[in-house]
């Protein structure tokens, strides 16, 4: 199948809500060519975050089945599939983090906005598989996690405040300051420095800009809602729930 094959089997999949045979389609132009235009990285995007998507969802209902459930049956059906959903979710994980770290990281011929998208990935499926992770292998993953975000986060400086790749890495980076890192402070300042400086910059677009400006704006409407609802938690006036939280 040529590489032009590949791409259209991947935006029909993604029209047919197939994400399994995306995810499938997106991994093997990867792992043919390694470089990605603009469109295919967008593909290969959206195919891991709806697979892992719906795995994460599917441990977030359980977990909280789990909890809730006193019959020692309910407990065991539910522990069951709470161990098989997190197989797969690692294991998803584990492919896309693979893919970045051998073939789409570290290309110095890459503009600044690729490797921030690219970082930034990296960030956030070590940071899915932290959430479902216990002790020193936590740790461990939360560190690396860190570090992505942190390496995307210094190359992002070379993109405009206002630009939707460095708002959503902003808007990522402050999820895992506040649920992961546990640091809710620095959750809501990164948060709050993102939104005041992109509307600074931000200004009526062109016809051509009209799409990144969307983008853009609805970023920041994200990051506005967990600022609001991460201060109300910080005074006490509302408990802070894991799936409450808007990522990009």
């Amino acid at each position: 199948m040529t590489e032009l094959d590949l791409q259209y089997k991947a935006r029909l999949a993604e029209q047919l809500e197939l994400y399994s045979e995306m995810k499938e389609t997106m991994k093997e132009m990867v792992e043919k060519r390694g470089n990605l235009n603009e469109e295919e990285r967008n593909l290969l995007s959206v195919a891991y975050k709806n697979v892992v998507g719906q795995k994460r969802t599917s441990w977030r209902i359980v977990t909280s089945l789990l909890s809730k459930n006193n019959e020692q049956a309910k407990i065991d059906v539910c522990s069951y599939f709470k161990e098989k959903i997190e197989k797969e979710l690692n294991d998803l994980c584990d492919e896309i983090i693979g893919l970045l770290k051998n073939h789409l990281l570290n290309q110095e011929e890459e503009s600044a906005e690729t490797k921030v998208f690219y970082h930034k990935m990296h960030g956030d499926y070590l940071r899915y598989k932290v959430e479902i992770s216990q002790g020193a292998e936590k740790e461990a993953q939360g560190n690396e996690s860190k570090q992505a975000y942190e390496l995307a986060q210094e190359i992002a400086k070379e993109l405009k405040p206002t630009h939707p790749i460095r708002l959503g890495l902003a808007l990522n980076f402050s999820v895992f300051h506040f649920e992961i890192a546990n640091d809710h402070e620095k959750a809501c300042k990164l948060a709050k420095t993102a939104f005041d400086e992109a509307m600074e910059h931000l200004d009526a677009p062109t016809k051509q800009q009209n799409e990144s400006y969307k983008d853009s704006t609805l970023i920041m409407q994200l990051l506005r809602d967990n600022l609001t609802l991460w201060q109300e938690n910080l005074e006490g006036e509302q408990e802070y729930e894991q799936e409450g939280e808007q990522e990009k």
